[in-house]
């Protein structure tokens, strides 16, 4: 489980481990982190909460962000492998292995620290992202780019068949509303009693919802392959760039009829928010690997090399701090989280939304102290 993070073997030669994706990593997780923990959900900044319904805010940016960057480290760990004959056996099982690992830390998460199994969410954020990494590597294994490229259309133009054409059991219509979309409806009859608890009827990271979700880390693994090219700096920044204008303007237009929302990962969604990651992405690239300006990124490098244990602790912390009770000054018993926010964070500041900010900064530290250590003893932990 613990392994010092080698070179990565390109096409066309060797070149040290691509730094952006590390950075893009630990700034997509920084930020997941951030947007997650609040010194209360009452007082949070419009742009640090999840649109209502349709429509985007920075937050909704961060976990396609993640499957995007999911997606091009297929295509950069296991491409090599892949074109050296290493025995598709051996590298199936190893996605396997590594898709019920992260789904399985998904559902301890999901339980801890009371594990009401008749209440146990099943979907969720690493569940999704167990199912996305493990879907589209075994794609990967099989298909070339232009493959990719029409299997990833495919299942958007598909997804939004399903949600605008085929009517809802039950007697609704076809429609993009909480609660009674066909996906909503799957959601329900299949895990009834195990969705969001503040849905109960839907969940974020539900079945049909998964299936665009393909596209986004499609469109990773194949800017992988993109940047695993021999063409030059040059092209590569500039095709990256392109790209993601070209998507992010089709987002934009396809939002006109099918609206760019994050709760139902629309196709709109992710032609938006790939389209974006492919300009931040571009951009990283462009100055950290060919420019080599890489001191103020340090920080985000640590998040990036061990970003899944950070982010399982950071859920697993909060749950804590949650769980364990304490008394406050007048006698109450509170959580820990609730005591810190009513003897420390809320007196500090004059405004509670500086005050919940402020928490979730000194989250975000923390846990970088954490990521730091780890970091400072070259452990970087792989499952």
């Amino acid at each position: 489980m613990f392994e010092v993070a080698r070179e990565t073997r390109f096409a066309k030669g060797t070149i040290k481990r691509l730094l952006s994706l590390d950075v893009f990593r630990g700034m997509t997780i920084a930020a997941m982190i951030l947007v997650n923990n609040p010194g209360s959900w009452g007082y949070v900044y419009a742009p640090l909460e999840h649109a209502k319904w349709h429509g985007a805010t920075p937050t909704d940016l961060i976990f396609p962000f993640f499957l995007f960057i999911v997606g091009a480290s297929i295509a950069l760990a296991i491409g090599p492998r892949k074109e050296a004959g290493t025995d598709r056996r051996v590298l199936i099982g190893k996605i396997v292995r590594r898709s019920l690992i992260i789904f399985a830390i998904g559902l301890f998460l999901s339980g801890y620290p009371y594990f009401e199994l008749s209440e146990l969410r099943i979907p969720g954020v690493l569940q999704r992202i167990a199912l996305v990494y493990g879907v589209t590597a075994f794609l990967f294994l099989w298909l070339g780019s232009r493959q990719l490229f029409w299997v990833g259309a495919g299942c958007l133009l598909v997804y939004w068949a399903m949600l605008t054409l085929i009517p809802v059991p039950g007697g609704y219509p076809p429609n993009l509303e909480p609660g009674t979309n066909l996906g909503a409806w799957l959601d329900s009859s299949l895990l009834g009693g195990h969705l969001w608890s503040q849905s109960k009827t839907w969940d974020p990271e539900g079945l049909l919802s998964t299936v665009p979700a393909f596209a986004t880390s499609i469109s990773g693994i194949l800017t992988g392959i993109w940047l695993r090219s021999g063409r030059d700096h040059f092209e590569k920044v500039s095709g990256m760039l392109i790209a993601g204008a070209v998507l992010l303007a089709g987002g934009l237009l396809w939002n006109t009829v099918f609206p760019i929302n994050k709760q139902l990962w629309t196709s709109s969604y992710v032609l938006y928010t790939s389209g974006l990651a492919l300009l931040v992405f571009g951009v990283l690239y462009w100055w950290i690997d060919i420019k080599g300006h890489r001191g103020a990124t340090l920080p985000f490098m640590v998040y990036g090399t061990n970003a899944l244990i950070v982010f399982a602790v950071s859920g697993l912390l909060a749950r804590t701090l949650n769980a364990i009770h304490t008394t406050d000054a007048s006698g109450n018993a509170v959580n820990i989280k609730v005591w810190l926010w009513n003897t420390v964070f809320e007196p500090a500041f004059g405004s509670p939304y500086n005050a919940s900010l402020a928490h979730a900064i000194a989250y975000v530290l923390l846990l970088l102290g954490f990521a730091w250590l780890l970091y400072s003893r070259k452990i970087f932990i792989k499952v």
